[in-house]
């Protein structure tokens, strides 16, 4: 089986996040790291293939990141979880590219990856941590003309055959699918394993590619900025903390103190 699971590089969320001039994300300037719902859908194609059986040379698990140079990282992670190869799509016409031009760019790397042995199964997360779109699952399987089963909280695999549960508020479907089609898994999946030693050792013998746009077959006019179809138009740097109230207890009223202050902030 031939397994691509798309990553992503996103800013840390615990780092100090800001904005380029043009009102982009800065991704070059701050810390990022694996985006953590693309770390389930490692994990799922990993067990996926753990669980196939046979030998280990049949079944290959790629990942499949778009992104800066710093997303090699979000790259490695992958290899170091487990992944058997990887491609990182680097090109700076990329930067400012919207989900749109983002699934352009996934698809035709997925063809590509593909031109050697048919593609079976594309992984995504449910979303990314940064834009939290979860579109670009759906885009890439048009693009790709494939069928998508998406925001699977439960997984099963038995020949060419995917069986998912999805869940619902208040309700669980269950959704069937014949390979190849592209797959989205939540957080719900099961825990992502930490990199051992030995996979973090592993990872410098494991190919890892770089493609340009020109490998792909697009032109630098159809990504980035200017065509994207949806832009940031101004954004607002979040206020400081301000200290906090302090509701005291005096002669027992301190419960009554506290309720008149949670209605006046209108929380109760």
């Amino acid at each position: 089986m031939n397994i691509v699971v798309c990553v992503k590089y996103v800013p840390d969320a615990t780092a100090d996040r800001h904005f380029e001039q043009d009102n982009t994300v800065d991704r070059v300037g701050v810390d990022g790291l694996l985006s953590e719902l693309d770390e389930y859908a490692v994990e799922q194609a990993l067990q996926i293939k753990e669980k196939i059986g046979g030998e280990a040379a049949d079944h290959t698990v790629t990942a499949l990141c778009v992104g800066p140079e710093k997303a090699v990282d979000a790259v490695r992670k992958s290899l170091q979880m487990g992944a058997d190869r990887a491609v990182h799509v680097l090109d700076e016409a990329i930067a400012g590219s919207d989900a749109v031009a983002t699934s352009l760019v996934l698809a035709k790397a997925v063809q590509k990856i593909g031109e050697d042995r048919p593609i079976d199964l594309i992984v995504c997360g449910m979303a990314s941590t940064d834009a939290s779109m979860s579109v670009v699952p759906a885009m890439l399987a048009e693009r790709l003309n494939l069928p998508q089963v998406t925001l699977a909280s439960v997984v099963e695999v038995q020949g060419d055959q995917v069986r998912i549960k999805r869940d619902n508020e208040g309700s669980t479907e269950v959704i069937g699918a014949t390979m190849p089609i592209v797959l989205s898994v939540t957080d719900q999946t099961g825990e992502a394993r930490y990199p051992s030693f030995k996979g973090i050792m592993a990872t410098k013998k494991k190919p890892l590619e770089t493609f340009s746009l020109a490998d792909l077959g697009i032109e630098a006019d159809q990504v980035g900025l200017s065509v994207a179809w949806s832009q940031v138009e101004d954004t607002t740097a979040r206020p400081p903390r301000t200290a906090g109230e302090v509701v005291t207890d005096e002669n027992g009223s301190g419960a009554v103190a506290l309720a008149d202050f949670l209605a006046s902030k209108k929380f109760i």
